[in-house]
């Protein structure tokens, strides 16, 4: 009751409002910045923790001194100036004290304890300032007040700092200053219930005056901009904050370097749009470049991620805002198109394939990667996310085992077809890593004299179920799945480590596929094998396909010329079925041109082959280059080569391909062989 007494019989009621506004005003910046404190670690937490306290302390200390200012005594009134500021520096220091233990979290009480030494130290704060308060009367204190007004400011500032962390959100943030403006409320008005000021008679009253009223606004002013300060950090903070979040979400949802959606983003949208109900006629397109290896092989890494780049923006032009693109990883990439018909998919697919196909400059050069499309349609092709991107993506291996097919819609065979060929795959690529191939060996001889001058080394893969497996079938395989670099390896270190072993000095010649001439090391890697098998250089030979030459002239070449360099000789495999021969032969520095079997086969029935024949064995003689003719299953046409001068034979009349333990047999019956000692004339 001397509570409510006093504080409507006794004090300026508008300074009280004054004090009550900086009070709420102060406790509910003080538990947001302290919740600030908490979020943050090390040196953070310490700015954060001061910039706590000063704004707690300030408003506290602004609370106590404006409602002072509207108490009336009686008697005049005067202050220390002293104390009042060691009231100030204990209001801060002490609830600094408070919110440090309460936020180190040294136990499970942590919390508790900084809010009851944050109670004690408001409690301080107010009687040291009430020592400073100076009245010309007799002062009195009712300690049952006192004892009361301290234990409400530590029991309520406990609380206040045991709910500030458990209600965060909504209405329930708003409990936690709440309780600590009431620990304030409280402690101030029952202490001042304490105070009992008795009048000396003859003093005149003087506690309400225009000067006090000034001091309590000036003080809130000072106050309000203290506060303001903590606010304005929370604010600028929250927006750094929000900032850095929007950035994190950028990053987690985009590919880094593209700027694209990524795998996470295309599968939320996919299955956003499938669950909307408007996914009638949608397609998921997976995309997988087709020469993106050889760019960054051939270029560095920089170009490859330049050209990543470059189709990155196309994407972003052509799907606007009606379709969605994203990169999903590597070299491949997602469409989904939203379309109305089937004949609006395949102009968009067509719009795609162009994309993708046209060239890229990249510093002097230009190059067009193309690439591998396969599409899956909504409903009939999968009912969910899962079942068409699989689906697609089956279809996109189909297009790129094809070297014919760029584009391809998914069927329910193909997704068989495009399984059988995975488990294959998968089958090769163990058969490289245990070492289950093989290579044999063809003869290749001289046509005048019938003399061995060496052997082609053919790879040849007997599957554990599926049985013999032709090289027309596994190297493309080999070529799609990326396994040609390690299967060509694995070739090239047989086939000169088991040359490296025969008694005589015959040579040995590899074939290289189109993806190893791109390869920048090639030459280094050959290198490496001589050194390691100890195959003299002068024994190996590289036969080369025009197909392989014509996709990149300018690397081609400076392949080539490296592996020369090492001394190795290299021939032009398929001579005749290509699309430049006549240019090939005038760029290339060959050793030995050998004539596609095609020609040969047909020297016995048709005279324009034996006219080709004998127009490529002029040509060739007049560049100097020895020419051995592929296919020869006839002494016939052995004889026919023979008259026209051809230098080298190979084909099964002189001797099937063989495992390297038949060789031996193979060179004996060959050298026995009447019918060829009869060609040779001997």
């Amino acid at each position: 009751m001397r509570v409510i007494t006093c504080l409507f019989t006794e004090h300026n009621l508008w300074l009280v409002l004054l004090a009550a506004a900086m009070c709420l005003v102060g406790s509910g910046v003080t538990m947001h910045l302290y919740r600030r404190t908490l979020e943050n670690k090390r040196a953070e937490k310490l700015g954060w923790l001061f910039l706590t306290a000063v704004c707690a302390g300030s408003s506290i200390w602004a609370t106590h001194f404006i409602a002072m200012l509207g108490f009336q005594p009686g008697v005049p009134v005067t202050f220390d100036a002293a104390l009042t500021l060691v009231s100030m520096i204990l209001a801060i220091a002490g609830t600094a004290l408070g919110l440090s233990i309460a936020a180190t979290k040294f136990s499970r009480f942590a919390n508790l304890v900084g809010g009851g030494v944050f109670g004690l130290a408001i409690a301080a704060m107010h009687f040291t300032g009430m020592f400073a308060y100076r009245v010309d009367g007799l002062v009195e204190w009712d300690q049952a007040y006192v004892t009361a007004s301290i234990i409400l400011s530590v029991g309520l500032a406990a609380t206040a700092f045991w709910a500030v962390e458990r209600w965060t959100t909504g209405a329930k943030a708003f409990i936690a200053p709440g309780i600590l403006v009431l620990a304030i409320v409280a402690l101030h008005f029952t202490a001042m219930a304490a105070f009992l000021v008795t009048p000396i008679a003859g003093i005149e009253v003087g506690a309400d005056s225009a000067a006090f009223r000034a001091m309590a606004l000036s003080v809130a002013i000072a106050a309000l901009v203290i506060i303001g300060t903590g606010v304005s950090s929370y604010l600028i903070d929250n927006r750094t904050r929000e900032e850095s979040d929007e950035q994190l979400r950028h990053m987690a949802l985009h590919d880094p370097l593209t700027g694209l959606p990524n795998r996470t983003s295309f599968n939320a949208y996919l299955d956003a749009k499938l669950a909307s109900g408007q996914a009638d006629g949608l397609a998921v397109i997976g995309i997988d470049l087709n020469r993106f290896k050889e760019i960054n092989d051939i270029w560095g890494h920089a170009a490859g991620d330049a050209v990543l780049c470059a189709l990155a923006e196309r994407l972003k032009a052509f799907v606007g805002q009606h379709h969605f693109a994203a990169r999903l990883g590597g070299d491949e990439f997602s469409v989904v198109l939203n379309t109305d018909s089937r004949m609006a998919l395949q102009e968009r697919v067509d719009a795609i394939e162009v994309m993708f196909n046209e060239p890229i400059r990249y510093g002097e050069f230009d190059s067009a990667t193309g690439a591998s499309l396969g599409i899956a349609v909504f409903p009939h092709d999968g009912e969910d996310r899962d079942a068409l991107v699989r689906n697609a993506d089956l279809a996109m291996y189909k297009a790129k085992l094809d070297p014919m097919m760029d584009v391809c819609f998914y069927d329910t065979e193909l997704g068989d077809e495009v399984r059988e060929r995975r488990a294959l795959a998968n089958d090769l690529r163990h058969a490289i890593e245990q070492d289950e191939l093989e290579v044999h060996y063809q003869v290749q001889t001289s046509i005048e004299t019938g003399e061995i001058r060496g052997y082609e080394a053919l790879l040849r893969w007997t599957h554990p179920t599926l049985g013999r497996i032709g090289p027309d079938q596994f190297i493309p395989l080999a070529e799609a799945n990326g396994l040609i670099l390690p299967l060509g390896e694995w070739v090239l270190q047989r086939a000169c480590r088991d040359a490296a072993a025969w008694e005589n000095d015959y040579k040995v010649a590899v074939n290289l596929s189109a993806v190893q001439l791109t390869h920048s090391g090639l030459a280094r890697q050959i290198q490496q094998v001589l050194i390691e098998t100890g195959l003299p250089v002068h024994r190996l030979e590289i036969e080369l396909t025009e197909t392989a030459l014509i996709k990149d002239k300018v690397q081609s070449l400076h392949i080539m010329r490296q592996i020369k360099a090492l001394g190795i000789s290299v021939a032009l495999d398929d001579f005749g079925t290509g699309y430049s021969s006549l240019d090939i032969l005038r760029t290339f520095p060959f050793d030995k041109i050998k004539l596609d079997k095609s020609f040969t086969e047909e020297l016995e029935s048709d005279h324009r082959s034996l006219a080709v024949v004998r127009a490529i064995l002029a040509l060739a003689k007049s560049l100097g280059i020895p020419v051995l003719a592929e296919g020869i299953e006839t002494l016939n046409q052995l004889d026919l080569l023979r008259d026209e001068a051809c230098d080298e034979g190979q084909g099964f009349f002189l001797g099937r391909p063989a495992p390297l333990d038949a060789l031996t047999g193979l060179e004996e019956s060959l050298l026995a062989s009447p019918a060829l000692r009869r060609s040779a004339g001997a």
